[in-house]
């Protein structure tokens, strides 16, 4: 028998418990009564909703109580599409997504529903492009010229699929604003000519939007034509403006030259229609000139290698040489960029996208010599920028979804130690080091016995009673009698992530850096591929990841200096790094690929809500991820109540709890060889 609907007073009451309206001098029997008429089911539906708002926010909790009943029908699509816009512009973003009337809602397309319809779409637009571009809810139509910023609905049609057609026109229009350089020029010293910089800002939108549309006639008419009917013909005292605009050589520059002539045009309010976005140049140059330093970073280091591997710089350092002249000197730009490792030939891509050329500044450096990569640097790392080197999803088990891009990380090498640590350390456990050595390469001689062969130099004594009862039973014997022993090559990339958490200061850290320094010394016995990282982090804005040994690096006195270099720091903010390492790790190519996690206790993190069941949740979320490509995780813990969550997060047999930090070194060699054997 199904339960009882709630009456108006029992919501209210809960309600009130949920937000703590009485405390603030507030009621929710409007919204109670709303909801007293709902079945059960979504009724506790909708609590469930404001239970998930209001840890984020109690005014987010009371206005999704307040809108809940008028979207019974869709409640948990309605709610999530809230949540993520909260997730990516605050409240405000929120809120306006809620309010959405009951009478628009059958004709409102939201960006939930069309977010992967865009996102192909884009990426069929930019399939010439080096890079891809990102969607994101935002406040309105923009573009940091990385990211897609769209509306989280749209209800400006009495036809849904009006509405869905015209996200595809406004992030046409953006697209548009990247592929043909609105942003190639400085527009700071116009926009200062005019007294209101937002007006300035929406008449050199609507330019863009006219030289846009006329370069978008040539690749996407139909597109073209479709914009062209929303937004009627254009007012007589702007045709010269769109005939001028229209001309093929046409570029932003040509916007703000028209933009200059502020006594046309701040007489009046920019025109509107329905798929203009905003321009926001500052945010769009910051992004762009981050991205071009990168890339041109990138690429210059690259080059650095080839020529300071066999290519000769110019005779005269001082000036950039010709094509001729660098062909002579076997010093031809366009090889070089052929010879290119992937990571640069995309960041060379990237940059003629943003530039139109790969500048001569990095293609020919000034400077004597012979080039040579900076010394102490990887050729591969990335410029500093701020920008975080990758964002990560994370999933909230309350919604039921993930909060998209949630994690921002940043990958950075491990800061050396003391080498003589390192030293001592291999010194006073000399003995044990000679002992698991032997161990391991016993590991790597081992035979490994196939039974029931057809063939073999022993003879399967459990096979041959096997057949005798057939042959007595007059059943068929099976001809596979043998034993044989076989060599199997070892085919297996191991990643270690090391918590690096506040909580690891002290013996748990030393206990780490020893483990490492032994089964490092012991794992060279075995020619195995793997791979050191640490993790911490201070909140979901700062997860940072800490390069110790890569799988292409030899364990050798860099690498030992770095895991002398591992200290305590901050929070253990699981999931992200999970996400991150199992990736790096799916690339290697090896049959069998292992997720070692050395941590000293749950996923944690600054604040309330990481902690508990929502860390633990995601960083289970982001295991089962890493077990879809084919990876095995294990953790080894030295938290006493580990077994209270690490079944949930590893399975009942896939962890080890340490009671004593002391013990680790030796436990983890010891669990390593069982685990690869």
């Amino acid at each position: 028998m199904s339960e009882r609907k709630l009456f108006a007073h029992e919501l209210e009451a809960r309600l009130d418990e949920l937000l703590l309206l009485s405390l603030r001098q507030r009621s929710a029997s409007d919204a109670a009564n709303a909801l007293e008429t709902l079945p059960r089911a979504v009724q506790d539906r909708v609590l469930h909703w404001v239970a998930v708002a209001a840890q984020l926010s109690n005014r987010l909790g009371e206005t999704l109580a307040e809108g809940a009943a008028a979207h019974a029908d869709d409640l948990d699509a309605w709610a999530s599409a809230g949540l993520d816009a909260y997730d990516a512009n605050g409240i405000d973003a929120a809120e306006r997504v809620w309010r959405q009337g009951a009478a628009e809602k059958g004709s409102v397309a939201g960006f939930a529903e069309m977010e992967s319809r865009l996102q192909r779409y884009v990426q069929g637009l930019g399939e010439h492009a080096s890079r891809s571009l990102t969607l994101a809810v935002g406040d309105s139509a923009w573009t940091d010229t990385a990211t897609l910023w769209l509306p989280a609905s749209i209800s400006v049609f009495a036809e849904r699929e009006a509405n869905r057609r015209l996200y595809l026109l406004m992030a046409t229009l953006l697209w548009g604003q990247i592929r043909y350089g609105s942003f190639s020029t400085d527009p700071e010293a116009v926009l200062a000519q005019w007294d209101d910089r937002d007006a300035a800002l929406a008449w050199l939108a609507v330019f863009e939007a006219m030289r846009i549309e006329a370069r978008l006639a040539d690749e996407l008419p139909g597109i073209a034509r479709e914009m062209a009917a929303l937004r009627g013909v254009w007012p007589a005292e702007l045709v010269d403006v769109a005939a001028d605009l229209a001309r093929p050589d046409a570029s932003a520059a040509n916007s703000l030259r028209w933009l200059a002539k502020k006594d046309r045009f701040a007489v009046s309010p920019a025109p509107t229609f329905p798929y203009l976005g905003r321009l926001d140049p500052a945010a769009a140059r910051r992004v762009r000139s981050a991205r071009i330093a990168r890339d041109s970073e990138t690429v210059r280091r690259a080059l650095n290698v080839i020529r300071g591997a066999g290519g000769r710089g110019p005779e005269n350092p001082d000036v950039p040489p010709t094509a001729t002249e660098g062909e002579a000197q076997g010093f031809d730009p366009a090889a070089n960029l052929l010879d290119l490792p992937a990571d640069a030939q995309a960041a060379a891509q990237s940059l003629q996208q943003d530039l139109g050329q790969i500048p001569p500044e990095v293609m020919h450096p000034a400077g004597p010599g012979v080039w040579q990569p900076v010394s102490g640097e990887s050729v591969d790392e990335p410029a500093a920028t701020g920008q975080p080197d990758a964002t990560y999803d994370e999933w909230d088990y309350r919604r039921q979804a993930f909060r998209r891009d949630w994690c921002q990380l940043y990958e950075t090498e491990a800061p050396d130690g003391d080498p003589a640590w390192v030293e001592e350390t291999r010194q006073r456990h000399a003995h044990l080091i000679r002992s698991l050595r032997r161990r391991f390469e016993a590991l790597r001689g081992e035979d490994k016995i196939h039974r029931r062969q057809l063939d073999g130099e022993e003879i399967d004594l459990d096979a041959q009673v096997e057949a005798h009862a057939d042959r007595r039973s007059g059943a068929e014997p099976s001809l596979r009698l043998f034993r044989l022993r076989r060599r199997d090559e070892r085919s297996l990339a191991v990643m270690f992530m090391v918590d690096m958490s506040g909580s690891t200061k002290g013996w748990v850290n030393d206990a780490e850096r020893e483990s490492l320094v032994l089964l490092g010394e012991a794992i060279e016995a075995l020619d195995d591929r793997y791979a050191i990282y640490g993790f911490s982090g201070w909140t979901r804005s700062r997860c940072d990841i800490y390069r110790i040994k890569r799988f292409d690096q030899a364990y050798d006195a860099a690498v030992r200096r770095r895991i002398a270099g591992i200290e305590a720091r901050d929070y253990t903010r699981m999931g992200v790094a999970v996400r991150h390492l199992s990736g790096l790790l799916a690339k290697e190519p090896a049959r069998h690929k292992l997720l070692v996690t050395l941590s000293d206790g749950r996923p944690d993190d600054h604040g309330d809500e990481y902690r508990g069941r929502y860390g633990i949740e995601d960083t289970r979320r982001a295991l089962l991820e890493a077990r879809e490509q084919g990876i095995r995780s294990y953790c080894v813990t030295i938290d006493r109540h580990g077994a209270d969550y690490l079944p949930q997060l590893y399975g009942p047999a896939h962890y080890t709890v340490i009671d004593d930090a002391k013990k680790l070194p030796l436990r983890l060699a010891e669990i390593y060889r069982k685990l690869t054997a």
